[in-house]
Order: C-alpha cells, then sequence, then structure tokens
C-alpha cells in the first residue's frame, strides 16, 4: 500500500530535558574527533618511527664500530696464532693459543680464510675478463675451493663456519673499501641455539708469521714474509639491539595507544563544547515553524562563524515572518472584505426566487448564483480558518472525549449523506480517553468522511486504536474507494490542490480541506498521514496524544 509518511513526533518540551540534545553525539563532532586522534596517531607514530630508526642507527653503528676495533686487534694477532704451523687445531687448542683469542673477543665470532695463490688485483682482473655468468661463476668456485681449505674457525663453531654466497663474495671483491656487512644465524658454541649476527667481511692482506730475524756475522737480518691476501669475519650478536628495539616499540605503540586514546577523549570533549553553540542554534530552529516565526534563534557571542550563521538566521526569519505575516494579513483582509459583498449577492439572488415569479432560464440563473455564493461563502470561511492557523490564534477548547463515542456520534450525523448516496458508515474499535477539542476534532474526522464519500466509497469504517503504549490515539477513517495514485499522496495537503479524477470541482472541493485538518492536527500536538493503493482504497490516519485525562464516565463526556 502506498504510505504518505507520517510526521515524525513533536519534540518533547525542552524543560523536560533541556540537555539531552546537547548531549547526543553528532557526526560532526564524531567525524572532527576521529580526525584529530587520527592526525595525532600519525604524528606519534612518525616521532616513534624516526626514533626507532635513529636508534637502530645509533646501535647498528657502535655495533660496527666495535667490530671494525676488533679487526683492527685481530689482524695484529694473527701472526702470533700460528696459523700456518703443521700442528693440528687440538694441538693449537693445547698450547692455549686459540682459547686466549676466545678469550680476547669472547662477543665475538671470528674467522678467517686465505687465499694464499692470488692477489687481489688479480681477482679481479681474472673476474673482469669472465665476459659470461658461467665463467663468472666458474671463477668464485676457484676462490671458495682455496678459502674452503684455508679457514680457521677461531671463535666461530667448527661444525657451522661462517660462508659467503656467490653474490657476497663478488660484492666483497668488487667492493671498493674491501668490506660488507651480512647478516647471519649462528649456532652458539655447545648449544643448538642460533642467534642473529651482523658479520663484518674483509678482504685485506694478512701477515700470518712473525717477523723472523736472522743473525749473520755482526749483522741481523730482518726477512719481512709476505701477507697473503684473506678474508676475515668478525661478527657481534644483534640479539641485545632487536630485544631493545623489540621493548622500544611496545613502550611506543603502548603510548602511542593511549596518547591516542586520550587525544580522542579530548578532542570528542573539546569538538562537542565548540558545536555546542552550533546545536543550541539547530534545536532552536527545529523549534521555529509557520506558527513560531517571532521566535529567534540564540546569537552565540563568540565571534566566530557560528554567531554569523545565528545572525544571517535570525535575518531570514525576520523576512520570513514579514513575509508570512504580509501573506495571512492579505488573506484575512480579502476574506472580511470579500464576505460582505457575496453575503449581498446571496441574499438578493433568495430575496429574487421568493419574491418574483421568475421564468425557467431566470430561475436556474438564479440558483446558480446563489450556488456560487455559498461556494465562495464556504471558501471565505476556510480561507479565515487557515489564516488563524496561520497565525496561532486557533483557540482550541480542550475537553475530555471517549473516541468510540466520538465516532459514533460522527457516523450517525453523517449517516444520511452517506445513505442518500448508497454508502454505509461503520464505527469501531475501543473507547480510549483523549483530551481534545471535540468541535475541532468533529470538523476533521467529517472532512474525512466526506473526502470518502465523494470518491464514490460503498463502505467507510471510522476506527479507534491505542498507540504507543497507551500515550496516544489513533482515529482513522478507511474507504473502499478507487484510491490515490502515487504521484498525488505527497501534495495532498498543499493548499488548493486536489486529484481531479476523484475530487472534482462539481462536487464543491476547494482542495483546502485536508490543510485545514492538518491545521487542527497540529494545534493538537498530533500527526495525520493517509496510505493508499489504486483500486483497493485510502486509509486517513489521526494520531493524537491522549493527555491528562482522569477516570471518566460517559456523562462527562460532551
Amino acid at each position: 500500500m502506498t504510505t504518505v509518511s507520517p510526521p515524525p513526533p513533536a519534540p518533547a518540551p525542552e524543560s523536560a530535558s533541556p540537555r539531552r540534545g546537547l548531549l547526543r553525539p553528532s557526526s560532526l563532532q564524531l567525524r572532527l574527533t576521529l580526525l584529530y586522534a587520527a592526525l595525532l596517531a600519525l604524528l606519534l607514530a612518525s616521532v616513534y618511527g624516526a626514533a626507532l630508526v635513529l636508534m637502530r642507527s645509533s646501535l647498528t653503528t657502535g655495533l660496527d664500530e666495535g667490530m671494525r676495533n676488533t679487526y683492527s686487534q685481530f689482524s695484529e694477532l694473527v701472526a702470533q696464532l700460528a696459523l700456518d704451523s703443521p700442528a693440528t687445531e687440538q694441538e693449537r687448542d693445547k698450547e692455549g693459543v686459540l682459547p686466549r683469542a676466545r678469550t680476547l673477543f669472547p662477543n665475538d665470532a671470528i674467522q678467517i680464510e686465505k687465499l694464499p695463490f692470488v692477489n687481489h688485483q688479480q681477482l679481479l682482473t681474472r673476474l673482469g675478463s669472465a665476459q659470461q655468468p658461467a665463467d663468472r661463476v666458474q671463477e668464485l668456485q676457484v676462490v671458495r675451493s682455496q678459502l674452503t681449505k684455508y679457514r680457521y674457525p677461531v671463535t666461530v663453531n667448527r661444525l657451522a663456519p661462517l660462508e659467503l654466497t656467490d653474490a657476497e663474495l663478488l660484492n666483497l671483491i668488487e667492493s671498493p673499501t674491501g668490506r660488507i656487512f651480512v647478516a647471519r644465524q649462528i649456532r652458539e658454541p655447545y648449544s643448538d641455539k642460533t642467534v642473529p649476527y651482523r658479520v663484518l667481511v674483509t678482504l685485506a692482506a694478512v701477515q700470518y708469521a712473525p717477523r723472523p730475524i736472522v743473525s749473520l756475522g755482526n749483522a741481523t737480518v730482518d726477512l719481512m714474509p709476505l701477507p697473503v691476501l684473506s678474508i676475515i669475519y668478525v661478527g657481534r650478536s644483534v640479539a641485545g639491539i632487536e630485544d631493545t628495539l623489540g621493548r622500544l616499540q611496545r613502550v611506543f605503540a603502548i603510548v602511542m595507544l593511549f596518547g591516542a586514546l586520550l587525544a580522542g577523549t579530548l578532542a570528542y570533549v573539546l569538538a562537542g563544547r565548540a558545536l555546542r553553540p552550533l546545536q543550541e542554534v539547530r534545536q532552536a530552529a527545529e523549534r521555529i515553524g509557520g506558527q513560531t516565526l517571532t521566535e529567534r534563534v540564540p546569537e552565540p557571542q563568540t565571534g566566530d562563524e557560528v554567531q554569523a550563521l545565528a545572525r544571517s538566521l535570525n535575518a531570514m526569519l525576520g523576512r520570513l515572518e514579514a513575509s508570512f505575516e504580509a501573506q495571512r494579513r492579505f488573506t484575512s483582509d480579502a476574506s472580511h472584505e470579500l464576505r460582505t459583498p457575496v453575503t449581498a449577492i446571496s441574499g438578493h439572488a433568495s430575496y429574487l426566487l421568493r419574491r418574483t415569479n421568475p421564468g425557467g432560464q431566470e430561475r436556474e440563473s438564479l440558483n446558480i448564483i446563489r450556488s456560487e455564493a455559498e461556494r465562495l461563502t464556504n471558501l471565505i470561511a476556510s480561507l479565515l480558518q487557515l489564516a488563524r492557523s496561520d497565525s496561532g490564534a486557533l483557540t482550541l477548547h480542550p475537553a475530555p472525549v471517549f473516541s468510540r463515542l466520538f465516532l459514533d456520534d460522527v457516523s450517525r450525523e453523517l449517516a444520511p449523506l452517506a445513505s442518500g448516496q448508497g454508502s454505509e458508515l461503520r464505527a469501531r474499535g475501543p473507547d480510549i480517553a483523549f483530551e481534545g477539542d471535540p468541535d475541532r476534532l468533529r470538523q476533521v474526522v467529517i472532512n474525512l468522511v466526506g473526502n470518502a464519500l465523494k470518491a464514490g466509497s460503498r463502505t467507510v469504517t471510522l476506527e479507534s486504536s491505542e498507540q504507543e503504549g497507551g500515550r496516544e490515539v489513533r482515529l482513522s477513517v478507511r474507504d473502499d474507494g478507487p484510491g490515490i495514485p502515487p504521484e498525488h499522496l505527497s501534495r495532498l495537503f498543499d493548499r488548493f490542490y486536489r486529484v481531479e479524477d476523484s475530487r472534482s470541482r462539481d462536487q464543491g472541493g476547494a482542495g483546502l480541506g485536508l490543510s485545514i485538518a492538518k491545521g487542527i492536527v497540529d494545534a493538537h500536538g498530533g500527526r495525520i498521514w493517509l496510505e493508499s493503493e489504486v483500486g483497493r482504497g485510502t486509509v486517513a490516519h489521526v494520531q493524537l496524544p491522549v493527555g491528562d485525562v482522569p477516570v471518566l464516565d460517559e456523562e462527562d463526556v460532551p
């Protein structure tokens, strides 16, 4: 069924909940809160990210500096280790050479490999002459075979020595500084646990034997052995750095989370305080209608855009009030001025019909004049009522009303009219006591029933029902007429609007009945709307607040 949706219930008086509207969060307040919290979170994340990067860089720089110092010390100690002596590693261990190195460098993973048959320039020449990738790989394999043969793990687990990939070895050989840094997982001695290490790999010439001094007669000769191209690995654990950075990241994450929550809370409160004047202006604007145009929105003394907006709204309301007042005054004055001549026209037409003996054509003309004068009289009365409704001067005389008795009374009053055109009126529903102006409400229901009868309905049902848990009562007029097309429903309460195929001018409708009915219902603080489906009829609903009605008997109801 096509429906004209009921308007929202009238807002509760401000005195009942003076701060309810101010405490309700607005979408703008939520958006501002999210924006401020996101900006602060982004700022904190940027600061914390920069701090982590700087701290990682600082810790890594210190670690690299320590490995370079270890490399310098170890390269000077290589000759004393006698790695080229014919003694086995176990024998060197018994002599205390390698244990002494482990004592000197307890925190470092040190390994040395040598290339005794080539120098750095020869390596570069041979790799540079290799045109094909396969040739270069073959050259690297030759270098790798020498490194494997002459490998001396100093403080590294012999079962898991350090090795470079082909790409790392090539980078080391081609590096201008002869140094690269690589990351490795190194297994700790006497344990299966692996620890992340940062390894400084240096390609340089190393002196493997001490400088021998030979006595020749009265002279001594210093025989300087040739240094050997070698690769020295100096690694240091980064587990402490990673643990420190991990702890710092967790602290930063907690601080950022609480900072974002605190910023969001503060932003929410501050945004609410900043938007409170705007909410007050909105609430005041929502209360202003056609009958309350004399009211104005408050102008907060904030000196900002909100105050300018309130001032502009008040200026607009002033112009609207002047326009409405001019329109209402014109309608009222015109209606008053028209009433006298129309009454005179009607009276003279009736006089001529009663006191003269007009012919057939003259009698028909006089009847038309009198009928149209009566139509104008009704129209003038409707316009005056609308003018009073617009100005808020529509006077109500509230009294207790029983809904079922009220509908039965209207049904009896209109029964002759319905019978005259072959229609039937019914009333049903419970008796619900409510407070209202019986005469004005009778005018509303009679108008709705009259519209249903004019539409050609065969059965019109008047119903009453309880709504909103007994706080409201609904009076409904249901008919089985042709229904109203959907395109007309949204304009039914417009003044002078008529659905031509069912509310023709020949039946006396001026298009003001529903407008008047809406004004009366609005004055009661209620709602009126229609539901209709073409071919299945129309239902008009009037929903009114029950009000403060004492327990009554039928004799107490007018």
